[in-house]
């Protein structure tokens, strides 16, 4: 999970522009301008719903009504305003981005998909938005599980996904895509062609894409595969998930949900 996170972060401040002089290769990861996105937040809710118990809609609710402001998209913002806790028939990248605690969490690889489609549907009840759920929670238990990469990539075919086209061939025309179909292949891709956790995410700063949420996806898949992130791990979550709320005090709610046991809820 700390990988999926951790990517989010990483992969928030390009999302939209680049600085000039851009080098995918040598960037800093973690610099000014980064910070947590609905990413983050949706994947800790996520965390304390299988922890504690409450149905996914309540605390994907919950939590996006505590945390604002972090780049819900349109769907999701009216989904929280009318507290609601039915999907919306969205096939975006939004469910895919949340579940890799379920791959962390659950023993066999049936159990993964069932709740993985289970936490998508309140939302994501679109083919496209809860097959992405299914998909990469798969491929992140397997990849913890000690799977090979021709092993992963044969499972994640399974769900109709394209795993054989290389990154050099996303790069010209790339754009910003927001859709479960045009996110979740390329981070997949962005898993295979790495070889740590840092490279996979810089994989991804080479496609102009969804970055945070592409990020996420892919730094879940190869932190269960190469079994690290980054040396500082602990001290960067720290750094980026306790923040200054409405009222100008530091706000550690967010980052025990995350990294310790679940507080009882607000």
């Amino acid at each position: 999970m700390y990988g999926a996170i951790l990517g989010d972060i990483a992969g928030s401040r390009f999302e939209f522009s680049r600085p000039t002089g851009f080098d995918h290769r040598t960037v800093t990861l973690f610099g000014s301008g980064c910070r947590y996105t609905d990413d983050t937040v949706l994947t800790v809710a996520t965390r304390v719903a299988v922890l504690t118990g409450i149905p996914y809609a309540k605390a994907y609710g919950r939590f996006g009504r505590m945390y604002r402001g972090v780049g819900y998209g349109t769907l999701f913002q009216h989904w929280l305003d009318n507290h609601s806790e039915k999907g919306y028939g969205s096939y975006g990248n939004g469910a895919a981005m949340r579940v890799s605690f379920i791959a962390d969490h659950f023993e066999t690889l049936e159990k993964v998909e069932e709740e993985a489609k289970k936490s998508a549907v309140c939302t994501h009840d679109h083919e496209s938005g809860w097959k992405a759920a299914v998909a990469v929670a798969g491929t992140v238990f397997l990849a913890r599980q000690g799977t090979d990469k021709k092993e992963l990539a044969r499972y994640f075919r399974r769900f109709g996904y394209e795993t054989k086209k290389p990154l050099w061939a996303y790069r010209p025309g790339a754009k910003f895509d927001a859709t479960a179909d045009g996110s979740v292949p390329l981070a997949f891709r962005c898993f295979l062609e790495s070889t740590c956790w840092e490279t996979c995410i810089r994989n991804v700063f080479s496609v102009k894409c969804d970055t945070d949420t592409v990020a996420c996806i892919a730094g879940g898949i190869a932190e269960a595969f190469y079994g690290k992130t980054v040396p500082n791990e602990a001290e960067i979550l720290r750094q980026y998930l306790v923040q200054p709320n409405a009222l100008g005090e530091f706000d550690y709610y967010l980052y025990q949900c995350a990294t310790g046991d679940v507080p009882t809820l607000p």
